[in-house]
């Protein structure tokens, strides 16, 4: 009986010890074929962009093509459905837009679980929102503003992208921190929401750096503080909403990278790896800078932290301003 024992003891070890060098060779040899990168928004806009340059990048230090399919419909919500039900071999991986966040409070019912669905790569880059306001609105600072909107009731209207927006959000957030009375104008993009305050018709804007920057460089809109935690490399000079004195307010949109639940964790961490490489090179944090992007890059754990918090945040606000989807 000790002979047998011992005998299958030695099999038993023997077979982990292939297993684990099965795996490594697996690792090794992953991407063994073109990988697909599923963005759920239309091509051209910054998650598609962003999601080309990495896998530009990715195509050419792993030895495999990195392409991207673009799944577009329901503000975000056909393509990452789709997403969640892909193999979970590494060969599909979403790029996801901070919709990801706010969607499954915005909508009675979406296709996906954002915690049971997806295993987090990583938090890749993040855009702050932009307070700004036209040159005529005689406020210096975000106090002003806020003393402004207070005493003068009913007067005052901001200008976002759209309903259910991150610029809307944000706006939504500081209008009900804060108890003022202030009307929500939505546009059909950030450009026409930057272009209305540029023209006065809509005295204050919440838009993105990439639609503002150029009017700001310009002097044809202030921008008076930016929704991060801390500043952007992109808008050094504005002081952030804690700076301004308003640190309840806080929120940024990002692009993430998310694979099928299920996925190995040695392709999630040198997927992981080459992208947080990718985002740190001189040339690449430029063309982010181009997008309003700020890189992040951070571990798939904090990324899987941030959804939950960010979800259980956002929920708050689109319950309170009773935001529905269009």
């Amino acid at each position: 009986m000790e002979i047998q024992r011992r005998r299958f003891l030695q099999l038993a070890a023997g077979a982990a010890t292939l297993s684990s060098a099965q795996r490594s060779a697996w690792a090794q040899t992953y991407p063994a074929r073109p990988v697909r990168l599923i963005v759920a928004f239309a091509p051209g806009g910054v998650t598609d962009t962003f999601a080309r340059l990495i896998g530009q990048k990715l195509s050419a230090r792993l030895g495999q093509q990195f392409f991207v399919e673009n799944i577009t419909g329901a503000t975000g919500n056909i393509g990452t459905g789709l997403a969640a039900k892909a193999a979970p071999d590494g060969y599909t991986l979403l790029f996801a837009f901070s919709s990801y966040v706010v969607n499954p409070t915005l909508f009675n019912k979406i296709p996906y679980d954002p915690y049971k669905d997806f295993e987090p790569v990583t938090l890749a880059v993040t855009s702050t929102t932009v307070v700004t306001i036209h040159p005529s609105v005689p406020a210096k600072t975000l106090k002003d503003l806020v003393a402004l909107i207070k005493v003068n009731h009913g007067k005052y209207s901001y200008a976002s992208a759209g309903a259910g927006t991150q610029a809307h959000l944000a706006g939504e957030q500081f209008r009900l921190s804060l108890g003022l009375d202030l009307v929500h104008v939505p546009f059909n993009g950030g450009g026409p929401a930057v272009a209305a305050v540029v023209g006065g018709h809509t005295p204050i804007g919440f838009s993105s750096p990439a639609a503002s920057i150029p009017q700001i460089k310009e002097g044809n809109v202030r921008a008076l503080a930016i929704t991060s935690k801390t500043r952007s490399q992109i808008l050094p000079d504005v002081p952030t909403m804690t700076e301004a004195g308003y640190p309840e307010i806080e929120g940024d949109s990002w692009v993430g990278v998310l694979a099928p639940a299920g996925t190995r964790k040695d392709v999630i961490s040198l997927l992981h790896r080459e992208i947080v490489r990718i985002i740190a090179l001189p040339d690449m944090k430029a063309q982010l800078g181009e997008l309003g992007y700020d890189p992040i890059g951070s571990a798939p754990e904090e990324f899987a932290t941030r959804i939950k918090v960010e979800i259980e945040n956002w929920a708050k606000v689109i319950r309170a301003a009773n935001i529905k989807a269009e």
